[in-house]
């Protein structure tokens, strides 16, 4: 390649960036608002106002679908298309197809916001929408992944750099997963039923679902923390090597793990016992992927004190290591007899999701949002460490309530009379619970919060961009 075409400037795509990036932060505040109201309905159950359409069944789902395909599956596309653009050094391979899939993906987003609350659903545990939705989620992502490769494959770097490595391997494995998982004989245009049965099922689903975490919620963001981390912190990662042995560990493992949500059920005993073995032995390159990015700020730990944007990044490591570490644990067979169906898994899952995913992602956004806007620097700094703080006690609050409900309710259904008979009745954990679920709540209302200070700071942020640019514009004119 010759020096001058070297230094040309290279023209990015990043109109379809900045779409997704506003629109990660709109379907957060939705979709973790959506989490506190049917957490305050637990708690006082006549927020329904006793409306089919707002009852804890049917806004649950729709709860679950809004942060993690909605939230966390834009702030994926955003990030994935800025990073394999910025590290290949290339436009994206087609604009009208990166656009089809921000217009494609939205128009999912509206589709599970219209069918779950209608109680239109396929009842699959983060797979509950039917099958029209589920044809236009394989076509968005077949095309997904075409931009995404398509990118790399006319690259202008030889070396492929392992963020893209992460988020390419998370977009093949979930087309695979939802492919596979959605596959169903339609009997109307609202109504399906899996094409498998009984075990086979449960199997299918679990092979999904724990993937879905695995891939989706786990290596897109590792690809998202191995840029913006090294980026933020202005540092090289700490070992390159380890962060490639971390992705073939990684996706070699995962694969297997989703038999352990299927203990103690009709699923073959060797099955489940392949799924606790490998999640156990999983621990390994998850944490040595957390040592690797929190390392990676050797030399520059004084940075912690003022930058919260690298806070977020930090903690949300911190928060990826205690998940994969509790995961493995609640998969050996004997602490899920205590752990399964009980409150100790949501604290589980959310301590995965609004510690590691939900921050990895804010912290992301804070770095992208005044770069993608013409900004040097967001317009408060402050309000970003008041949502950081606000954030992480949320999550403490929430994660702390629920491990404590959820051992408690664990000990309670387990405990028997000297006869034999149960000691407690299922209605007393429940009412024991009470408590809990409040604090839940709360922590829930601190988490919402921070997100609203988030939307202020980048709208002030993205209108001050905008107004640079039309002082430009308007300077070009007029001489």
């Amino acid at each position: 390649m010759s020096q001058t075409s070297q230094q040309q400037p290279i023209d990015y795509n990043l109109k379809v960036v900045r779409q997704f990036t506003v629109m990660t932060i709109i379907w957060g505040i939705i979709g973790m608002a959506l989490g506190v109201f049917i957490a305050a309905e637990l708690i006082w159950p006549d927020l329904s106002l006793h409306l089919p359409y707002l009852t804890y069944s049917r806004l649950r789902p729709l709860h679950t679908n809004a942060v993690i395909f909605a939230f966390g599956t834009s702030a994926l596309f955003a990030t994935s298309y800025y990073v394999v653009q910025k590290t290949c050094q290339v436009r994206l391979f087609s604009d009208k197809l990166a656009a089809f899939t921000f217009w494609g993906w939205q128009a999912v987003i509206v589709a599970a916001v219209i069918t779950l609350p209608l109680g239109i659903t396929s009842s699959k545990e983060y797979a509950e929408l039917e099958w029209p939705i589920d044809i236009l989620i394989a076509v968005v992502w077949i095309a997904y992944a075409l931009v995404f490769f398509a990118t790399i494959v006319k690259r202008r770097t030889s070396h492929i750099y392992v963020a893209n490595w992460f988020y390419g391997g998370f977009i093949v494995t979930i087309a695979l997963l939802h492919i596979g998982n959605s596959l169903a004989v339609p009997v109307s245009f609202t109504k399906s039923y899996s094409m498998y049965s009984g075990a086979v099922d449960a199997m299918m689903q679990w092979w999904y679902g724990h993937n879905a975490v695995g891939f989706l919620l786990t290596a897109g963001f590792l690809g998202m923390m191995y840029y913006f981390v090294p980026k933020q912190a202005e540092r090289p990662v700490y070992s390159y090597r380890l962060s490639v042995v971390h992705f073939w560990a990684l996706i070699s493992l995962y694969i297997w793990a989703g038999p352990h949500h299927l203990h103690y059920t009709a699923l073959p005993d060797w099955t489940q016992s392949v799924g606790m073995v490998m999640s156990v032995i999983l621990f390994v390159p998850s944490w040595g992927g957390m040592i690797n990015g929190i390392m990676t700020l050797s030399g520059a730990w004084h940075k912690l004190r003022t930058d919260p944007i690298l806070r977020f990044l930090i903690v949300s490591l911190s928060f990826y290591g205690m998940s994969t570490f509790e995961g493995p644990m609640m998969a050996i067979k004997s602490v899920n007899a205590l752990s399964h169906y009980t409150d100790w898994t949501i604290g589980h899952v959310h301590s995965g999701a609004l510690g590691w995913v939900a921050m990895i992602s804010i912290g992301a956004m804070y770095f992208l949002v005044p770069r993608l806007f013409n900004q040097e620097r967001l317009y408060s700094t402050r309000l970003v460490n008041v949502h950081f703080w606000l954030h992480t006690i949320g999550v403490v609050l929430y994660i702390v309530a629920m491990w404590i409900s959820g051992v408690m309710q664990g000990l309670m259904w387990r405990a028997t009379n000297s006869d034999g008979t149960l000691t407690y009745s299922f209605v007393e954990s429940v009412e024991a619970s009470y408590p809990f679920w409040f604090v839940r709540f709360v922590g829930g209302v601190f988490i919402v919060t921070g997100m609203l200070i988030m939307a202020y700071n980048c709208y002030k942020t993205i209108r001050a961009g905008q107004r640079a640019s039309a002082a430009v514009s308007h300077d070009v004119k007029t001489a």
